[in-house]
């Protein structure tokens, strides 16, 4: 669903840009109030996860299009929706900048769509609420199957709006939301059960990894299943080691169907490639310049290589190796920000006192 600049207008960009910062910032500042300091070898290393498995694409049967996982509930799930908003940021931004994956005019708009439902929708309305009477393996796959759903429609609609809004494009609105609202539902339901799973694991081998579980929740309160069956550390190189799997082996089998957004331009326009109106170019032509500048390996895969080669195979793998570390270090370089500011507010606070 990353949306590319041809679709948005600078007004509209800049409005993204605006709620997306306003909300990293208040995430920022809770995340600050957290004691939060055990989760951020997890943080790291779930960024790194997601990243990965967003670049593998799953066919969605007799559509022709393709969809992967968001990330924004899973992430939200075991970290908490502030400091999972923060991860995601630090996925989409590393996406954009080194993979020009997504417009950079519209990583905004990105940063919403994709992160902000799934981390603050999906873990306050569907997670937390269903975990209030604890935790059970049919309520995570509930939660994680509504929320995915109706998070990823709601990121899909505004994606609609944002274009409809921008007008720079000639996509009729009500065809587009049309082809938009149905193929993202299939994606979704996929999303829910691709969560569910990997949350599943989680709460088997180390409960207290998720967040928002009441502490007298059965398996918590038991001292020998408290533990799961692997340690905090056995848990978190399992993740990571998966994650690098998938970046650098299980990237090369990926769907090579249009995405869901891809797929509805297509359906609606005959294509994806759009340019935007004349009074949008000059704004487009100078994102695209700081893109092509910072992307290293645009569309996760050597500059200049061609498609089904060997150096192209080689790319998409190197991508997802050295792409997942780089989100990793981003992640926990954020989580070590925030620990030093409220270090160093704790410090000023004693000093005024």
């Amino acid at each position: 669903m990353h949306m590319s600049d041809a679709l948005v207008s600078p007004q509209v960009a800049g409005t993204m840009y605006a709620l997306s910062a306003i909300a990293a910032g208040i995430s920022v500042k809770k995340v600050h109030d957290e004691d939060f300091s055990k989760k951020i070898p997890l943080m790291g290393v779930m960024g790194a996860f997601v990243f990965a498995t967003q670049m593998i694409n799953f066919t969605i049967p007799g559509t022709g299009s393709s969809g992967h996982l968001c990330g924004g509930l899973l992430l939200s799930s075991l970290l908490g929706p502030f400091a999972g908003f923060l991860t995601m940021i630090g996925v989409l931004l590393i996406q954009c900048l080194f993979f020009a994956d997504g417009g950079l005019l519209a990583l905004g708009a990105n940063v919403w769509n994709m992160a902000f439902y799934g981390c603050f929708v999906g873990s306050f309305v569907f997670w937390k609420p269903l975990m209030k009477g604890g935790c059970k393996i049919w309520k995570i796959f509930l939660a994680s199957v509504l929320g995915s759903v109706v998070t990823l429609q709601l990121g899909a609609f505004s994606v609609t709006l944002e274009t409809l809004l921008s007008g720079v494009t000639d996509l009729p609105f009500k065809f587009f939301v049309g082809a938009m609202q149905p193929i993202h539902l299939a994606i979704g339901l996929v999303e829910g059960v691709i969560t569910a799973a990997v949350l599943s694991f989680v709460y088997s081998a180390r409960s207290e990894f998720l967040w928002g579980i009441p502490e007298n929740s059965s398996m918590q309160n038991a001292t020998d299943s408290k533990k799961g069956f692997l340690s905090a550390k056995s848990t978190i190189l399992v993740l990571a080691v998966v994650a690098l799997v998938i970046g650098g082996g299980l990237s090369l089998v990926a769907s090579s169907n249009p995405d869901g957004l891809e797929w509805a331009m297509e359906k609606v326009a005959g294509t994806s490639e759009l340019e935007p109106t004349a009074k949008a170019l000059s704004a487009h032509e100078g994102a695209q310049k700081i893109q092509d500048a910072t992307s290293f390996m645009p569309d996760y895969t050597f500059k200049g290589a061609e498609e089904e080669s060997v150096s192209a195979t080689l790319g998409t793998s190197v991508s997802g190796v050295v792409g997942s570390l780089f989100v990793a270090f981003l992640c926990v370089f954020i989580a070590l920000l925030v620990r030093i500011l409220k270090f160093e507010g704790r410090k000023e606070k004693k000093v005024n006192e």
